[in-house]
């Protein structure tokens, strides 16, 4: 091997330990039979994992969080593969400023889309509520459905629906039949990374907090005020759980290659 192989390897080897040694380290402190975070653990318990269960904010937060996940991800589903299907075809001089603007809550900050989405829906009547914490949410989450169908639906040949409609078949059958098949695995990667996105939100969330309201991070960061014990830790190791599980489900549907190309 050549000097610069070598130290492309070191330098790849050393990129891998940076980031995944700070995740190591949690999972492992969430295992831990002491009761403080400190690594090296003393010794190994499942007693944190039991703390979750036993700590009733953390099951309403957890539910809160997984319906608003599946509110923001179906929403953003119903909206964005309509515009993406129209936006990648469309010949209009408008096509290419209406996509920058729908991806545009990529580009900023999410503590200033929280922060000013929280003026403009209490102006309307919202408040803090559930419905105006669904409607931020998929905000943020229509970007990564109308990119990653986009992507997908610029890759196919218009000839597949031509030939379709030649055929006999209507818009909604050459649709129903020709299209969604082919689009599959770009509707897969936007519905996991808005489903993950929601999930984990936190600046978004925070302004939007009340006790009927209340996401998992919103709780964990609360919690971690007042104390901080491995608790914390194995909520973040089963959020970690839940995004490799997520991943594997998808990687076996559509396989990772399609959903990578379709971002």
């Amino acid at each position: 091997m050549r000097l610069t192989d070598i130290l492309l390897w070191l330098f790849t080897a050393a990129f891998f330990v940076f980031m995944l040694l700070p995740i190591l380290v949690v999972v492992v402190i969430s295992f831990t039979s002491a009761g403080y975070a400190a690594f090296p653990i003393p010794g190994w318990s499942l007693k944190w994992f039991a703390r979750i269960f036993e700590y009733q904010p953390f099951i309403d937060s957890l539910w809160v969080s997984l319906e608003l996940a599946v509110v923001a991800t179906v929403a953003s589903c119903v909206l964005g593969i309509p515009a993406a299907l129209y936006l990648a075809r469309s010949r209009s001089g408008w096509a290419t400023a209406i996509t920058t603007f729908l991806l545009s809550p990529l580009s900023m900050p999410m503590i200033v889309i929280g922060f000013a989405s929280l003026f403009f829906l209490s102006a309307l009547g919202f408040g803090v509520s559930f419905l105006a914490l669904a409607i931020v949410h998929t905000v943020i989450c229509l970007p990564y459905v109308i990119r990653t169908v986009t992507a997908v639906y610029r890759g196919i040949s218009p000839a597949y629906e031509e030939a379709a409609m030649i055929l006999g078949a209507s818009r909604l059958t050459t649709f129903r039949e020709v299209t969604l098949p082919l689009i599959r695995p770009g509707i897969a990667a936007g519905c996991l990374f808005s489903f993950l996105t929601s999930f984990d939100n936190l600046p978004v969330s925070y302004f939007f907090g009340s006790a009927q309201t209340n996401t998992l991070p919103v709780v964990m960061l609360a919690y971690m005020e007042h104390q901080f014990d491995p608790s914390i830790a194995a909520l973040s190791t089963l959020q970690l759980a839940l995004a490799v599980v997520a991943l594997v489900v998808a990687d076996r549907l559509y396989g990772i290659e399609k959903m990578t190309v379709a971002t």
